[in-house]
């Protein structure tokens, strides 16, 4: 049996508690589910002892220097309130040895907001990362030689892998997990979570229906569910302001202010980001079209390869697991 993994994820006071707690989840789940301990998962501070997150719930971590850099293959830094996290990043021997163990571990990154850390000990430097969506103009900010990905869920550049923030670290970390011990292993893990669905790096962190709902007028939140169930048929605007009762001008002007949107746009993205998850599941563009409303394989192809700068034979290769999930590298 192989040596078990040693997993650190480095907490402060102040840290969101799911970005420590969703990983660390995921990486148990991996020894319970494979049925051998695959991996150690320690919580470290820089003093050890109680860690108060900002969820009213406190942590029993180790002090750092439990733990030798090299010995870590995998190290993840939470994120969390501002303060706390500049205190963490603060601290010299938290800087350095989170520097040492950079260099030594087989991969390291963080969770949300923790890659102001990874900027702050000058670790993000010509890398492509991403963090919260909130956070993400600060970064570029803070460190304007790293490509912030202010869409993605989570990113893997070499060995620098990095979430958007609380949930997708437990995405991200099924993502590592699947690289270990196969995605088997990985689904098995998603399934006892019981997790809707095992999202893929290139998701946004928001979803265009949850976007357009959490603004949309009262009359367009119900039919924005009806066009996701719906993306086969004819989603013309006359059909869709017969739906809510106006007359297609009208429709046109109060959907669009609403949603941000026209709404030939935001069908075409729906039908685009559905034609996404087919294809990596494995599916062809001849079996996908007619699913998602195009009455050619040639259109769809075209408007993939106009919204997302790939072919979309490029993005299946990319992207297609033989179980139909998998991580990335680039989206």
């Amino acid at each position: 049996m192989p040596k078990p993994l040693d997993v650190a994820i480095l907490a402060f006071d102040g840290c969101q508690v799911l970005d420590v707690a969703g990983p660390a989840m995921v990486f148990e789940a991996g020894n319970n589910v494979s049925g051998q301990l695959r991996y150690h998962v320690h919580i470290l501070s820089a003093k050890g002892g109680a860690v108060r997150t900002n969820s009213a719930v406190s942590l029993v971590t180790k002090p750092l220097k439990t733990l030798a850099p090299r010995a870590i293959d995998t190290l993840l830094i939470a994120g969390g309130d501002k303060p706390g996290l500049e205190e963490m990043a603060a601290h010299e021997s938290v800087r350095k040895w989170v520097v040492s163990t950079s260099k030594k571990a087989r991969r390291y990154g963080s969770v949300c907001t923790g890659a102001f850390a990874l900027a702050h000990f000058s670790l993000l430097s010509g890398k492509r990362v991403a963090t919260h969506w909130s956070a993400c103009t600060k970064l570029a900010e803070l460190c304007p030689e790293a490509q912030v990905d202010a869409d993605a869920s989570f990113v893997i550049d070499g060995r620098l892998w990095t979430s958007a923030g609380v949930t997708t670290g437990i995405d991200m970390s099924l993502a590592m997990v699947a690289s270990d011990l196969g995605e088997a292993i990985a689904n098995a893990i998603a399934k006892r979570l019981v997790l809707h669905a095992r999202r893929p790096g290139y998701q946004s962190q928001f979803s265009p229906v949850l976007s357009a709902q959490s603004n949309a007028a009262a009359p367009f939140t119900g039919l924005i569910d009806w066009i996701r169930e719906n993306l086969a048929g004819r989603l013309d605007v006359q059909r869709l302001a017969s739906r809510v009762s106006m007359s297609e001008r009208t429709f046109l002007r109060h959907f669009t202010r609403s949603t941000g949107m026209t709404p030939a746009r935001f069908v075409e993205t729906l039908r685009l980001d559905q034609t996404r998850i087919y294809l990596a599941a494995g599916m062809s563009l001849k079996e996908i079209a007619p699913k998602v409303g195009y009455t050619s394989t040639t259109r769809l192809s075209r408007a993939f390869d106009r919204r997302f700068g790939m072919t979309s034979l490029l993005f299946r290769e990319m992207h297609h697991r033989s179980n139909g999930a998998g991580s990335v590298t680039g989206s």
